[in-house]
């Protein structure tokens, strides 16, 4: 999990950790499989590309909530730009008939929530995401 984990950059050691929320527009249900385990790996590998760190992720047929930590240097409106604006183009590149399904040229709502988190509520946001993954289960 790591968010006890300090990390390092040139000159910096930080320790954040972001809850950041979005839907796709007009919170169609599109996230279903096979585009739910596709758009998990390519966050994480988004992520990676970009110096974040996925903590946690769970993706809803309408939703997606992820506990993610990136540098004090990248602002949370930059990284959830990136996150939202390469997953977007690539989702809709593999599958096309997204576009069709969210009656939309645009995949994401253009809105998002975060909230940041300290090691108490750190815990408690993981456990919530792997809650809400029990939760939705069919």
């Amino acid at each position: 999990y790591g968010m006890e984990k300090l990390r390092h950059t040139t000159g910096c050691v930080y320790q954040t950790a972001y809850h950041i929320v979005w839907r796709p527009v007009y919170r169609r249900d599109v996230l279903t499989e096979p585009v739910k385990s596709t758009l998990e790996n390519m966050l994480h590998t988004i992520a990676y590309q970009h110096g974040m760190e996925i903590l946690a992720v769970d993706v809803q047929p309408d939703h997606i909530h992820l506990f993610v930590s990136f540098p004090p240097a990248m602002s949370i409106a930059n990284a959830v730009k990136l996150l939202k604006g390469i997953s977007a183009r690539q989702l809709r590149v593999i599958f096309p008939e997204l576009r069709k399904r969210t009656r939309s040229d645009r995949l994401w709502a253009p809105s998002y929530y975060v909230g940041t988190a300290g090691h108490v509520s750190a815990e408690t946001i993981k456990k919530y995401i792997e809650a809400q993954e029990n939760h939705h289960a069919p």
